[in-house]
Formats: structure tokens, sequence, C-alpha cells
């Protein structure tokens, strides 16, 4: 399947010193394979063997990819009950992990939303992490700048609330290599680092430097991110074809080797997940290879 996602306009992208967005036009064109893949009316769920790097050791487990199209109320910021004026359309992608460090668990869960037919597409993110120590909560929404709050368990990071100016977020690039990978950012910018990545290593909340490549392999591409002042490097692997589906992950700790996350897929499925919810059900998750 070949699709385009092409520009009425050439958007001006840049990550300025200054790190704001630049742009001349907003406005992006669908077309018709992009629309038979997407709107079919199910989800791409993408199950993946996760090596989740803590504490200094590795832990196995589960990550799945859930990408949908859904309508968006445009104000408040949530998903509608029904299409109508005031909802634009996006795309969400709902980025899992569930692994265990001896004797207790951990849930990762990563809510991303972006507008369709929109160069700058991010909207909102959430995350949250569970685990038996405690909860912790991020919520960012994108109003002009980044107004970000957060809740957490641990001293000193209790509740929060911050706003950014307006910028590029590592969480929305997982977007963009499905939508407009043509377009992702290469070279030195800036962006907000991933809120797990924030919350797991209790960096504060705030911009980054990074550096971006795009290395391109027989058919498939790999997206590099590097942030020299955390020593991470992040790199996901999508094919070249679209619907540019995630093939894998890595995220190193370049100071330690042995600190290591990965992710490799197993399985890809387009399913309308929120429709199985009965018994019986369960045989799709053994279809994902997540029993």
């Amino acid at each position: 399947m070949k699709y385009v996602v092409s520009l009425f306009t050439i958007l001006l992208f840049s990550c300025q010193q200054s790190g704001g967005l630049q742009q001349a036009s907003e406005h992006l064109e669908l077309d018709d394979d992009f629309k038979n893949y997407w709107f079919d009316g199910t989800a791409e769920l993408s199950s993946f063997q996760l090596t989740q790097s803590r504490y200094g050791e590795p832990r196995t487990g589960t990550a799945v990819l859930i990408y949908v199209t859904e309508d968006f109320l445009a104000d408040q910021q949530v998903k509608a009950n029904q299409k109508s004026n005031s909802t634009n359309l996006v795309l969400k992608l709902n980025r899992n992990k569930n692994f265990t460090t001896g004797i207790y668990p951990y849930s990762i869960m990563n809510s991303s939303f972006t507008k369709l037919k929109q160069a700058t597409p991010l909207v909102k993110i959430t995350t949250s992490i569970q685990e038996w120590c405690g909860q912790t909560y991020f919520q960012l929404n994108r109003k002009n700048n980044l107004k970000i709050v957060g809740h957490s368990y641990f001293e000193g990071e209790g509740d929060q609330s911050v706003s950014l100016k307006d910028a590029l977020t590592e969480d929305e690039l997982w977007h963009w290599i499905r939508t407009q990978p043509e377009r992702l950012p290469t070279g030195e910018i800036e962006l907000l680092p991933a809120f797990e990545f924030i919350r797991l290593k209790h960096q504060p909340l705030g911009l980054a430097s990074a550096v971006a490549t795009l290395e391109t392999l027989a058919d498939q591409y790999i997206y590099h991110l590097t942030y020299p002042d955390f020593a991470r490097k992040l790199s996901i692997t999508f094919e070249k074809e679209a619907p540019h589906k995630i093939l894998a992950w890595t995220e190193e700790n370049l100071k330690d080797p042995s600190e290591t996350t990965s992710a490799i897929r197993i399985k890809t499925l387009k399913l309308p997940y929120w429709k199985l919810n009965h018994l019986g059900d369960e045989r799709f998750r053994d279809s994902l290879g997540l029993n």
C-alpha cells in the first residue's frame, strides 16, 4: 500500500534557537489509501516483546501500540461521543508497557493525540505509571503553548503546573512516523523528552537539546534521537512503505550500554478492540502473543 500526505502549501518547519514552531500553512490533504487504512472502523494493534531496563537490570515484559482514529472535542480536548462541528479528527496512540521488577509489577501507559490534516498536529499527551510504591501522572494540553500538570508520590515532584513555550515533543513523533515520515525533523532540535523518561529518571520538566537523524535501510527507516545532556538515545525502526508500521525500538544509556530498553514486534492486527470485551475474546490476546 502506498499513500501520500501532501501539502496544499509548503510547511516551513524549523526548531530555532527560540524553540518555536514556524509555519506557513497547517492544512494537509489525506489521500484515498490513507483513508482506506485508517478510517475502516478498526484500530491497529501491534504487540512487542519488551526488555525494559529498570534499577540497573533487564526486565522481560510486553508492550502494545494501539493506533486508532477518533473524533475529539477541540475545546475540552477529550474524546467526543459523536462527530459535530466542534470536533476534530485525531489519531490517537496508546503506548502500553507491562513488566515486573522482582515481586512487584509496573504498568506504563502513554496516550497521545494529534490532529489529522494538520502539519503541527499535537493536541494532548497523558502518561501514567503505576507500581506497588505508588502512581505518577502527567498531562499536556497544547493551547498556544504547552500547558503541563503533573502528580507524583515522590517528594519534590508531588503536584506540578508548568507552562512551556510551544515546541515539538518526543511523544508526538511516534505519530509523525505514521502520518508524515518524510517531514520528520533532523539535525539539532529542541523538544520535550518523553514523559515516561522524565518520570522514571526523575528529570525536571523542560525542553532539551537533541540531535535527530533518519537512517535509511533497504526497506526500513530508523529514526534516531540523541540527547547529549542525558546520554540517551532513542531509535525507532519502521517500514518505508505506508502505513509505516513500527517494527522495533531501543532506548540506550550511552554511558552504560547494559542499561538498554528494547522492543521487537510480535504481530500486528486490525481490530475493533473496544467491542472485544466479552468472555472468549481473550483469544485475540493469544493471537497477539500477549498471554
